[in-house]
């Protein structure tokens, strides 16, 4: 079996315009914000759902529905199969990329790929699947990278570092780089200042007297791209201040 597991529901469309062989998983969870050093699945689970709640509203069964049991198929996954994983470079989409695969991390060889955007343009690389169209997913999927093991045990380590907030170790990962992991540095850089520098940023936009959300997202959007941060999150940094 072939699996596709897209970054979200936005994607899904277009992606299967496509006509790409495979089964699809959506990653519909923004692991950038919220708890996520939790002992055992099920509290990493149950933990999720209460945030998602408290934060969004949303209902707690849905959640486990709609997010976490469409993740854990992850699990499920065999070494006959194949696993394509379509994420972006920025700190929303890196951090589900490490989570997912730290779920397949099994010790022992499965086939797993990486699917990256096409950047034509440097200014444009935070900007991912967003602007492209099915033909340039079909590309996007051709030019997939493999992940060998090591691979698959580097991204869980980043997501075992990120969970525990191990700045040292996140630095450490950062340093040995990988054409698997573009930006690395940058992206590792953000996660470490996510607490701050979003705030800061926002701060510096709505001090220039721009004040009007429809103005501030794109702004910051341009200056702070490398968080990938949705209108949600926005809002979110803006609650907070």
């Amino acid at each position: 079996m072939i699996y596709h597991v897209l970054l979200g529901d936005s994607l899904v469309a277009e992606f299967k315009k496509a006509n790409i062989a495979g089964e699809v998983i959506v990653c519909r969870e923004c692991l950038i914000v919220g708890p996520v050093d939790a002992e055992t699945p099920f509290e990493f689970w149950d933990e999720r759902a209460r945030f998602v709640l408290t934060e969004y509203g949303e209902d707690e069964i849905e959640y486990h529905e709609r997010v976490a049991n469409e993740l854990e198929k992850l699990i499920d996954i065999g070494p006959d199969d194949e696993v394509n994983l379509w994420f972006e470079d920025e700190l929303f989409c890196s951090v589900n990329m490490w989570f997912c695969l730290s779920m397949l991390d099994f010790g022992e060889a499965i086939t797993v790929y990486r699917v990256e955007p096409l950047v034509l343009d440097a200014k444009d690389r935070w900007k991912g699947f967003g602007p492209l169209d099915s033909a340039d997913l079909q590309k996007c999927f051709d030019e997939r990278k493999y992940l060998s093991t090591d691979y698959i045990r580097f991204g869980a380590e980043l997501w075992e570092a990120y969970c525990r907030s191990d700045h040292k170790q996140l630095k450490e990962l950062s340093m040995k780089g990988s054409d698997r992991f573009p930006s690395l540095a940058e992206v590792v850089e953000a996660a470490i200042e996510k607490d701050t520098r979003p705030k800061q940023i926002l701060d510096e936009i709505m001090g220039e007297g721009i004040t009007d959300f429809s103005e501030i997202f794109p702004e910051f959007t341009r200056r702070a791209g490398v968080y990938g941060y949705g209108d949600l999150q926005v809002e979110r940094l803006m609650d907070q201040m």
